[in-house]
């Protein structure tokens, strides 16, 4: 397996603009910014990512939706989406999908 350090480095550059992004509007209101959507991501302590609604039509954000589906069900008490893996296995996927 390769690792990509520059394009997990630019992924976690635009993962933290839009994590600061969703705190910056969460502290007005409880929605994303118009095109993004609000992910809850990890298996114990949950940690809020912004990302493009256009991850979702991706195979692999599907499967990882899939996935949060059977663990979850349609109930997110956290107001978003939440998916049950690692933020490293997170942040590899949206790198992979920038």
């Amino acid at each position: 397996m390769a690792i990509r350090l520059p394009g997990i480095m630019y992924a976690k550059n635009i993962l933290r603009r839009s994590n600061s992004l969703g705190k910056q509007v969460a502290s007005t209101s409880i929605d994303a910014p118009k095109g993004y959507i609000a992910i809850y991501v990890g298996e114990s302590e949950r940690r809020r990512f912004v990302i493009p609604i256009s991850f979702l039509n991706h195979p692999s954000f599907q499967e990882l939706l899939s996935k949060a589906e059977e663990e979850f069900g349609f109930d997110h008490p956290m107001g978003g989406l939440t998916i049950p893996c690692s933020e490293d296995i997170f942040i590899d996927l949206t790198s992979r999908l920038y």
